[in-house]
């Protein structure tokens, strides 16, 4: 059995770049570490560390995830924890970290099942706090911006669009944030408490969504103090201590704020910073029994 257990999705490809590096860097250090499909039969009290990499595939199957991860918890040293994973999962937790005066992106949730009458209260809130601006409306569990919306509240696609997610589970407004059609987001990853590197995603001319398949591209960033004091605190608020974390940041009139917060499988931007791979391999490394 490998020492670490870099956890993939079965339909996922096994080659990708970040685990290469993190498989040759650590190997660098006298550690095995293999990729391995999260939920194909594992030794689980053999492996010393089972790392969440590129389960890319957990949104789609997240009960069968979270029942594996509670699992994979209770016979090995789980990183992130389910603990985490549980709570990370579900973009809610950007309404718990507004409530613990992180800034975040006011976010408001809205639950499955959720009839025409409460989407059009929901809107209608949204309106009352900020205006006609245009709202992003999307999953509250997803990925890659997967199912979101961008329009004017007051659009019947909206409220149509709002409909159809509650048929398969809770959904987010949150307000169109301007500065991301012109400055992005600031990504800042932590291996555990430390602070390692940053980068700037920003998105094709006309987008709003910065991920690299809708054309958006990434920069090597310097964080800001006040970037670096909104990111701790929004990993200070984790239910539990984490191997890894990235917060995506956006600029808000009063500051920075949290965009989300990726404690499950966040790509890590390792081959942006001199000296990432092999700082996030030593910690690694020092988590093993």
């Amino acid at each position: 059995m490998p020492d670490i257990a870099l956890l993939t999705g079965r339909t996922m490809p096994r080659d990708v770049p970040e685990n290469d590096l993190l498989v040759d860097e650590l190997r660098q250090l006298g550690v095995q570490a293999e990729v391995h499909p999260w939920d194909e039969p594992l030794d689980w009290p053999s492996v010393g560390l089972a790392l969440v990499r590129t389960t890319w595939d957990y949104w789609d199957r997240l009960d069968d995830f979270l029942s594996w991860a509670d699992r994979a918890d209770n016979q090995t040293s789980l990183r992130n924890p389910a603990q985490v994973i549980r709570w990370n999962c579900h973009k809610g937790y950007l309404v718990d970290l507004a409530g613990r005066g992180v800034p975040s992106i006011p976010t408001q949730v809205l639950r499955r099942g959720a009839d025409g009458t409460a989407v059009d209260a929901a809107l209608a809130a949204f309106r009352e706090q900020h205006g006609e601006v245009e709202v992003v409306a999307k999953p509250a569990v997803s990925a890659g911006a997967r199912g979101a919306l961008r329009a004017l509240p007051s659009d019947p696609g909206t409220a149509a669009h709002l409909a159809d997610l509650l048929k398969q589970g809770d959904a987010l407004l949150q307000p169109l944030v301007e500065s991301i059609l012109t400055r992005g987001e600031t990504s800042l990853v932590f291996f555990g408490e430390e602070y390692s590197h940053a980068v700037r995603k920003v998105p094709a001319q006309g987008e709003y969504r910065i991920h690299e398949h809708h054309g958006g591209t990434v920069q090597s960033h310097t964080p800001t103090d006040a970037e670096l004091a909104a990111a701790r605190a929004a990993l200070a608020a984790a239910p539990a201590a984490t191997a890894y974390g990235r917060v995506d940041l956006v600029d808000l009139p009063s500051g920075p704020a949290v965009m989300e917060l990726e404690l499950i499988e966040p790509e890590l931007f390792l081959p942006y910073a001199d000296g990432a791979t092999t700082r996030y391999a030593r910690h690694l490394a020092s988590l093993l029994p």
